[in-house]
């Protein structure tokens, strides 16, 4: 009988968790301010103490999760609406290197030292401090890094090229089932798709992992199963 209470407590736990998660919004951890870690943290840590019932009530850390989830919604509206609490709740970003100085006292602030910097620069594709010109610490924890104009990647503007517009491909099958509305929103039809695939020499559709849509070319790029096992590894 416990094992059975234990087990709707787990699944409403689950649920709730979900929820809550849901409407607080879906966001990386590298984007949490630090009230939303903590706060989901806590949360989690309720549910999980739901779920084995280390409490007589199911309400009382119902209740719990509730408050922490409406006060990191209500942290996120506010922060929102005024840039003195989104400061004082998220932080703001931080100066770590620019123009040659290593601004040390933002380092110690940020908990950073310099082979940490260094590190992060390495991770961006940056090995000479010289070929940057800013470093930053964003208040999420992230490192973001402007090039010198010297070193950035050159581009079509650069050029004076003139380039269309790429838009993102679109899923118009997936495991062998044509997606109906992704391929509606293409200006296409299955009529069109099936003679497509033809072209291809490709039958049955199962055989497809995915089938994607290219607008700029407006043509289909085929990936198919591969049933077979890679026993060789090329890397070693």
């Amino acid at each position: 009988m416990d094992l059975f209470k234990i087990a709707i407590s787990a699944f409403g736990s689950m649920v709730s968790l979900f929820f809550f998660t849901k409407i607080m919004g879906n966001r990386e951890m590298s984007q949490l301010s630090m009230f939303d870690y903590v706060s989901s943290i806590a949360i989690g840590s309720i549910a999980g103490e739901m779920a084995v019932m280390s409490t007589d009530s199911f309400l009382e850390p119902l209740v719990a999760m509730i408050v922490f989830s409406v006060s990191s919604i209500f942290i996120s509206y506010i922060t929102c609406k005024s840039i003195v609490l989104r400061r004082f709740f998220e932080g703001q970003a931080l100066l770590l290197y620019q123009d040659g100085i290593i601004y040390d006292k933002n380092l110690l602030r940020a908990r950073l030292d310099v082979d940490e910097l260094l590190s992060s620069c390495r991770l961006s594709g940056y090995f000479d401090l010289e070929d940057i010109h800013s470093v930053y610490l964003e208040s999420n924890g992230t490192v973001s890094i402007l090039p010198k104009s010297q070193c950035r990647p050159l581009t079509p503007d650069d050029l004076n090229i003139d380039t269309i517009q790429a838009r993102p491909m679109a899923n118009v099958i997936i495991d062998g089932k044509i997606l109906k509305d992704n391929l509606m929103s293409t200006g296409k039809d299955e009529t069109w798709l099936e003679k497509q695939l033809l072209l291809k020499g490709i039958k049955e559709k199962k055989e497809l992992l995915l089938v994607t849509y290219d607008y700029s070319l407006e043509k289909i790029n085929i990936y198919r199963k591969m049933n077979k096992k890679m026993l060789r590894d090329i890397f070693e």
